[in-house]
This record gives C-alpha cells, sequence and structure tokens, in this order.
C-alpha cells in the first residue's frame, strides 16, 4: 500500500509519495515562484485600446492586464482572431466598453512592466480530461498518435458526456488507459468547478478572484490517491482544512483518508524522506547488493551506468551480472520518479551474452516502470549494449528545482588542480614580465595554490623571480575559490 505525505510550510510545499518504507516521488512547489497562468478572474474592463485593438482589465492585480481582440471568445464558438480574416474581425469597441465585466483566464504571466495576459475563453484542466465550457467538439491530444485509440477514446468520451453538456473536452495523454469510471469521474469533477465558477461570478464584485489553478496539494488529490493509497497525510492544520473542504466537496472518497499528523518528530524526518531527497541529488546511487548506478543529467540527455561494485554474491560472474541488472531496472525506476527525469535517457546495464538475461532484466524494468504515471517509451537492448528509454517532461528535475550550477566550475563538475593554476600562474608572470617593469609582481590566490607555491613548486618560483629579475610576493585570499587567481604589478 501507498503512503502520500504532504510538508506544508508558508515558503513551499513538499508531498513525497511512499510504498513499502521507500520514497518513490516527490514533488515541490514554491509559493515565491507559483505562477497565475489558469487563474479565473471576474474582470472589470479599465480601458479599450481602439488603435492597438486590446483592453487593459482590472482583474485586481498589482498591475491591469491585457487582453487583445484574438483572445475574446464569439457567441458563435469562434475566437476572433484565430478563426475570422483580419478585415472581418468585429472592432473592440464594438465587444467592450469600460466598466463591463467578463469572466476571463491568464493565459500568460505577467513579465517585468508587461501586465498579465487573457482570453476570454476559459479552460479547466482535470486528471484526464481538460474542458472547454464554451467549445462543443472533443479533441484528442495530439501525443496520442495510434489514430484507432483516438477514435475509441472519442467515442468513449461522447458516450459519457450528459445530454445537457454544451461544450466540449480534449482528451489529455494520461487517458490513453483510463477505464470509462475515471473519465465519468473526471467530467463530473469538471462540471461541478465550472458551476462553483458561475456561482462566484454572481455573488463577487467586480474584480475578483474566482478560480485559482489547483495548489500541490490539491492536485495530488485529483491526480495520484487510486485504490492502493492507504492514507494521505498532512502535517499542516489549515491546509488539512482546506484540502479535506476540496475533497468532500469534489472526491468524496479521498476524504476518509486523509488525515493531519499531529507528532512531535518532523513527518519527514519520521519516514526518512529529508535523507532520500539528499541522496537523490548525488551521482552515485548505492544497490543493497553492493553493486551501484552513476547518474548524470545532461542538457541533452541522462545517461545511468551501472556498475557491480562489490557485489560477488552469484554463483558465476555471469550470476553476478544478472543479479546487479535486475536490481539496477528496479533502482532505475524509483530514481527517474524520485528525481523526476525525462527527455531521453541512455542506460548502460553491465554487459550481458546471455539473450534470456537481457529479455528478464528488460522485463524487469517494463514491469517496474509500470508504477509510474508519467508516459515513456522503452527500446530493446542496441547493438552496444544499451537500453534507450523516453520519458515525458512534466515539470523540472529535482536537481533543478533545489539546484543551481556550482559557480566555481560553473557546471563542468571539475575544477583545475592546484598545481594546474600554478604553472597558468607561472606563465601569466613570464608574459606580464615582457610587457611591463613594475617594481614586484604580488600574486593573489587561494589557500590551496599559495601552500603548493610556498612547498614543492618553491625551486619553480625562484627561478622565474631570477629570470625576470623582480620580486614576487605570495598572498592569500580566503575568498578565491581554487581557480581564481590575480597577479597586481606594484
Amino acid at each position: 500500500m501507498e503512503d502520500i505525505l504532504i510538508n506544508v510550510t508558508p515558503q513551499e510545499t513538499r508531498v513525497a509519495v511512499v510504498l513499502q518504507g521507500a520514497v518513490q516521488e516527490l514533488h515541490i512547489e514554491r509559493t515565491a515562484s507559483r505562477g497565475l497562468v489558469g487563474n479565473i478572474y471576474l474582470g472589470r474592463v479599465a480601458r479599450v485600446l481602439p488603435g492597438m485593438q486590446s483592453a487593459f482589465i482590472d482583474v485586481n492585480l498589482e498591475r491591469a492586464a491585457f487582453l487583445h481582440v484574438a483572445d475574446i471568445w464569439h457567441a458563435d464558438g469562434q475566437r476572433e482572431g484565430a478563426k475570422l480574416q483580419a478585415n472581418a474581425m468585429p472592432a473592440i469597441e464594438r465587444l467592450l466598453h469600460e466598466g463591463q465585466s467578463l469572466i476571463v483566464q491568464v493565459i500568460k504571466d505577467p513579465i517585468g512592466t508587461k501586465g498579465a495576459r487573457l482570453s476570454t475563453q476559459i479552460s479547466i484542466a482535470g486528471r484526464m480530461l481538460v474542458y472547454l465550457p464554451q467549445d462543443s467538439h472533443i479533441g484528442i491530444s495530439q501525443r496520442i498518435e495510434d489514430e484507432a485509440e483516438r477514435e475509441l477514446l472519442r467515442d468513449k468520451v461522447q458516450k459519457l458526456v450528459p445530454a445537457d453538456e454544451k461544450g466540449g473536452f480534449i482528451v489529455r495523454t494520461m487517458a490513453e488507459d483510463a477505464s470509462e469510471a475515471d473519465l465519468s469521474a473526471d467530467i463530473e469533477y469538471l462540471r461541478r468547478l465550472l458551476k462553483n465558477i458561475h456561482i462566484a461570478a454572481q455573488e463577487k464584485p467586480a474584480p475578483s478572484l474566482l478560480y485559482q489553478d489547483l495548489s500541490l496539494a490539491q492536485r495530488v488529490l485529483r491526480d495520484f490517491v487510486h485504490e492502493e493509497t492507504s492514507s494521505i497525510q498532512v502535517d499542516s492544520r489549515e491546509s488539512y482544512t482546506k484540502l479535506l473542504t476540496f475533497s468532500e466537496a469534489y472526491m468524496p472518497s479521498v476524504s476518509g483518508r486523509l488525515l493531519h499528523y499531529t507528532g512531535e518528530r518532523p513527518l519527514f524526518d519520521l519516514y526518512g524522506v529529508e535523507e532520500e531527497i539528499q541522496r537523490a541529488l548525488e551521482r552515485r546511487v548505492d544497490l543493497k547488493s553492493g553493486g551501484y548506478l552513476i547518474v548524470d543529467q545532461t542538457e541533452a540527455m541522462t545517461t545511468i551506468d551501472v556498475n557491480t561494485g562489490g557485489f560477488v554474491g552469484g554463483r558465476s560472474f555471469d550470476d553476478t551480472i544478472f543479479k546487479t541488472n535486475l536490481e539496477a531496472a528496479q533502482a532505475i525506476a524509483r530514481q527517474l520518479r524520485l528525481r523526476n527525469l525525462g527527455g531521453i535517457i541512455i542506460l548502460d546495464f553491465i554487459d550481458m551474452e546471455n539473450v534470456d538475461h537481457r529479455s528478464a532484466v528488460l522485463s524487469e524494468l517494463k514491469k517496474a516502470l509500470s508504477r509510474d504515471h508519467t508516459r515513456m517509451t522503452v527500446n530493446g537492448f542496441t547493438q552496444l549494449g544499451l537500453v534507450e528509454m523516453t520519458r515525458k517532461r512534466t515539470r523540472e528535475s529535482l536537481a533543478h528545482i533545489l539546484c543551481e550550477p556550482c559557480p566555481t566550475c560553473a557546471g563542468k563538475g571539475e575544477v583545475k588542480t592546484a598545481r594546474t593554476i600554478c604553472y597558468e600562474v607561472l606563465r601569466e608572470l613570464l608574459r606580464e614580465a615582457r610587457q611591463f617593469n613594475p617594481r614586484e609582481f604580488r600574486v593573489l590566490a587561494s589557500q590551496q595554490v599559495i601552500d603548493l607555491f610556498l612547498e614543492e613548486e618553491s625551486q619553480n618560483l625562484a627561478m622565474l623571480g631570477d629570470f625576470i629579475g623582480k620580486p614576487i610576493s605570495l598572498q592569500v585570499d580566503a575568498l578565491y575559490h581554487q581557480e581564481q587567481y590575480d597577479i597586481i604589478l606594484t
């Protein structure tokens, strides 16, 4: 059975999915970086600009938001700018007037001095579907490429849509293997959400927020909870109350599993999640058998290398390799979810001559990956013995959220040795001596470089001083990193 842990602080929300005591997924949302896209407001037209065919809409933000005529959804089901020729578009002054109230949705966050960009076409995302209340057609995600599958999903959704429904739906990739019960629950959830938005629009004055895109904790209830979820523990009373209200309104079956954690120890410490976060940021992942993985995340792809390490537990060398690869297959699937690695992923298992062993490892990998919610493709072993796979990028990886490139190595992962820097300094001193004629050269560098000059490289420094005929002094700067140095002419 699976447990979901939700740790809430004013600055961020962290979610861990734990299966049989092992952390499988980590999700982090920071308050400072949470955008406005998806929010729905009852706005008031502050100013119409006929020359720009645009309007400024007051939605109670720091700056007025921006609405272009192309983003106004017309009553006949056509968005003016998208469907009509430019010379056939009604002028914005015929569509809007100052002081008018209208429901709008943010489609682009504010940037710099520019306000948020709005649209009057409303779309609300569910787990399986996106609801388009103003559009009657049923669309299928372009990522679902199989034509037969697309038609099957379209027919399935059409049968489930209530007769009184005038809106349409877009079927998301997550719905590819969804049951009718899942789709029906999503349709009901989205319709109820829209009903509450319309009620709020009638009761609240303009400008007002009608709907805020779901928080991470709410998305967890909507997207992650299933039959095998035994509990959802929240360590904040305020968040627990909000989630309970949300679940009772939209997914009553979840309410009974929602618990407020009140223990003395921090929730993430109790389940070892903090340690797991630290390990998930390291290159090396140790396996129980003594083998290990090396995970390298680059701009183009992620590579995962499997090594036997100190494991010698098999009856033969082939048996040792096979057992290491089997354990690695399970560990790789977990690391992909835990670190949220996406894009192209290359797996370098230890070479196996036995074809049956290869098939068994590939089968174990696919079985372990089947627990993942994210869409993936896995190819068999290549001629070089590599497994190529892709995993859809749904959000930033854990390392990109929590870390930044090292200021010392600038993301290379390596720094020049102290001896390399010593020799660079010696070459630079010679170069400077040929151009300038100071009384003295002073070298500012890190402690490691200066120590090397005073010890093993002292003779080379003295020889250079004699050659250029100028004194060379050394000075440690504690703020300098190993690759940094300066030569001062005095």
